[in-house]
């Protein structure tokens, strides 16, 4: 019997864009979404509220930061 895995799409730090979404930032460090936005309230990983709904955004420089990248590729 065979077992496939289903491989997740890698990503490329330069191909991300300057704001990321909740799921797109978790996907990068590896944590929940729901992580992500208890470090928003904290005030380790500020978010940027758009659209009237309030979603929240958060700046590529800033994630950098938090994974020790300087962001200069």
């Amino acid at each position: 019997m065979s077992v496939t895995t289903k491989a997740k799409p890698s990503i490329s730090l330069s191909d991300l864009p300057d704001l990321l979404t909740i799921k797109e930032v978790a996907t990068l460090l590896r944590v929940s979404p729901l992580t992500i936005k208890r470090w928003g309230k904290k005030g380790k990983l500020p978010a940027i509220r758009i659209n009237s709904r309030g979603d929240r955004r958060y700046k590529k420089e800033v994630v950098l930061r938090l994974l020790g990248e300087t962001g200069e590729e």
